[in-house]
């Protein structure tokens, strides 16, 4: 695949610093499928934004509308482009599956070491952020974190339609959490929106990067589609795991910034309770799952590898913004 040119008679870029060869041909694939160069920058931006604005629209609730046959007719359209970045993605991540195991208790070994060893882990950007960064620098991370949110929420409502009760109940007790336990101040979407507010950031589609669209397209369209629901939940359980040593280090800048509380609430939030979401998420959602069933580890790890995978690429875009070496 590599050695081809496309129609244009442009070359292939090259793989970015610390991007895998086989990640680099399925964003290559991707762009072509597309309709795209596969150097093209501004188009895999205009893919994704694309993409959000699909999201964005499928998602918030609305009335009747009376020409609800061409919306139809343009949704089959977006998620055909959805389906490909999809699969795109999958690809990606194909050979960190070979040697998958298929015994319940050592894939929930491997599924746990991927919290030192999954792509993006133990990421130079998250200590220069705690020790270096300008709130400059900062505000300009978080804006792009803030621009790629997808709704941890609702991710989780829309993946645990249909599941198994213990799993279900799990998920319902995480949900319940993300919703203050009833309470709207304890509400983590909104504390997020505070930390926006309070550090004045503007996050909007046009100045967020690609890689940062594409992380939460990704997460919005294994939650949407139930082919793709076991996908949601180790991408989901990837999350939880991983987070909060870098919430940690994000607060620590922040603090070290003197930003306000109020800022900083959400991120000195997640860096404990995610830990024990973790724990909770792959005791009671994942294992039982895969116990029932081993054949569901395949797509729960890819879940988990894809959104990892995301992750880094975006750690990657960050650095290259801020001048950061990967090691």
């Amino acid at each position: 695949m590599g050695h081809v040119g496309n129609a244009a008679g442009n070359n292939y870029a090259l793989p970015r610093p610390g991007e895998s060869q086989a990640a680099h041909n399925a964003k290559v694939a991707l762009a072509l499928a597309c309709g795209g160069a596969a150097n093209d920058e501004g188009h895999e931006h205009a893919l994704h934004a694309r993409l959000a604005a699909f999201n964005a629209t499928r998602l918030i609730p609305r009335a009747e509308d009376a020409g609800w046959e061409n919306g139809l007719r343009s949704e089959v359209e977006q998620r055909i482009v959805e389906e490909r970045f999809i699969q795109a993605m999958q690809n990606a991540v194909a050979g960190q599956l070979a040697d998958l195991p298929s015994d319940p208790r050592r894939f929930m070994n491997w599924f746990d070491d991927l919290r030192d060893s999954g792509p993006g882990q133990n990421d130079t950007l998250f200590p220069w952020l705690a020790h270096q960064a300008s709130l400059q620098e900062m505000r300009w991370f978080l804006t792009q974190e803030a621009a790629g949110e997808a709704g941890f929420e609702d991710l989780v409502a829309l993946t645990q339609v249909r599941i198994p009760n213990r799993p279900k109940l799990e998920m319902a007790r995480n949900y319940w959490d993300e919703l203050g336990r009833g309470h709207e101040r304890g509400m983590h979407g909104p504390m997020l929106s505070a930390a926006v507010n309070d550090l004045g950031l503007n996050p909007s589609v046009n100045n967020t990067c690609h890689e940062s669209l594409a992380l939460a397209n990704l997460m919005v369209g294994l939650a949407a589609n139930r082919r793709y629901a076991y996908q949601s939940i180790g991408a989901l359980g990837a999350i939880e795991m991983t987070a909060p040593g870098r919430v940690s280090l994000v607060n620590d800048g922040l603090r070290r910034l003197q930003a306000p509380v109020s800022a900083r609430k959400y991120f000195q939030l997640h860096a404990g309770l995610d830990i024990q979401h973790s724990r909770a998420w792959n005791q009671e959602v994942i294992a039982p799952l895969v116990e029932g069933d081993p054949s569901l580890a395949r797509p729960i790890a890819q879940g988990a590898l894809m959104r990892l995978l995301a992750g880094a690429r975006c750690f990657a875009c960050y650095r290259a913004h801020f001048g950061i070496c990967a090691q």
